[in-house]
Parts: structure tokens; C-alpha cells; sequence
């Protein structure tokens, strides 16, 4: 790198992450490297024109406006783009025959209401029935004792009531089994 630190083509990322500031936490600053290192690799492979990536500037800015308190879009790019369900397989690798890991996803809240098995977690009324059997079996196939299962589903409508706050019930089709 030019000790000078001036930006060319070649030594751009490490330009700029050697601009980091030291009271950085290290595993961050390990963060935010490799994505800046990625990000300028992604632009020296693929040269975008200014356009196309003032495009991609107003998609990310887009994503960023409809995020509020409640209703954040990142994640959910995150895992259009797979990328949340990566970094849950690399934290929660299993053992072979296990289910694969998924995420909690956005729409996941703690502290949902437990439920009997069978019990209605519809509070609406709206939409049509459903009932799901199943069993949950370790990885020698034996059922697996006081197994919870946290359950949250959209509405008819494709929404769960975490996005349509005073809408929908709260805790509408919901429930911890």
C-alpha cells in the first residue's frame, strides 16, 4: 500500500480500512474489512458504470427509508439475498442427518403466548384453517421430550401483525407448543 494512503484502483480497500479508528473493537474492525475488501473486489469484478451504481445506491437508500422501530427492511434484504440463512448454518452447523438451521427470521418476537397442542392461534378469525402434525426426532430418529415449537404465520393478507400493528391482534397467529 503507498504509505501516502492516496486511493488508487489497486489499493483502494486497503486504503480506506486503514482508516479504521483504533478504538474499534477488533472483531468489527475484522467485519468491516472483509466487507469492505469484498465490496471494492465486487466492484473491480464487475464495473459498474456511475449509473448503474447510483441505481444500486437508491435501492439500498429505498431499503433503508422503509425501515423504522418496527419494521426493518435490511433484514429482510438479507434474506432475499440468503445471506441471513448462511450466517445462521455457519453458527449452527449439525450433525449429519440433523434438519438444516434456519433463521428466526424478522418476524419472530419473544415471548409468545404457550399454547395446549391444538389450540387456535388464529385471533382474527380471517383466513382459512389450517392443521399441522408432526413429530420432533432427534438424529437416531427418537422422539425428542418437552421439544418446543414456536410457531408465527402471515395472515390472509400476507402480513403478520408485527407489521400491521393495531390491525391485526396482537400475538395473531402465534404460539409456543
Amino acid at each position: 500500500m503507498d504509505t501516502n494512503g492516496y486511493f488508487t484502483e489497486s489499493n483502494s480497500a486497503d486504503v480506506v480500512t486503514s482508516r479504521i479508528g483504533e478504538g474499534t473493537d477488533p472483531r468489527l474492525k475484522e467485519v468491516m474489512s472483509a466487507l469492505t475488501r469484498h465490496l471494492h473486489a465486487f466492484v473491480r469484478e464487475l464495473e459498474p458504470s456511475q449509473d448503474e451504481w447510483f441505481q444500486a445506491v437508491q435501492f439500498l437508500t429505498q431499503v433503508g427509508q422503509k425501515s423504522d422501530d418496527w419494521r426493518q427492511e435490511f433484514i429482510l434484504l438479507s434474506d432475499v439475498l440468503g445471506v441471513s440463512m448462511l450466517v445462521d448454518a455457519v453458527n449452527n452447523r449439525k450433525p449429519s442427518g440433523a434438519s438444516e438451521s434456519t433463521v428466526l427470521g424478522p418476524f419472530h418476537i419473544p415471548d409468545a403466548p404457550e399454547l395446549p397442542m391444538g389450540a387456535d392461534i388464529c385471533l382474527d378469525q380471517k383466513g382459512a384453517p389450517m392443521l399441522v402434525k408432526g413429530r420432533i426426532l432427534d438424529t437416531n430418529g427418537n422422539p425428542i421430550d418437552a421439544a418446543k415449537i414456536d410457531v408465527w404465520q402471515a395472515n390472509d393478507k400476507g402480513f403478520y401483525d408485527v407489521q400491521q400493528k393495531g390491525i391485526q391482534p396482537d400475538f395473531n397467529l402465534r404460539g409456543v407448543f
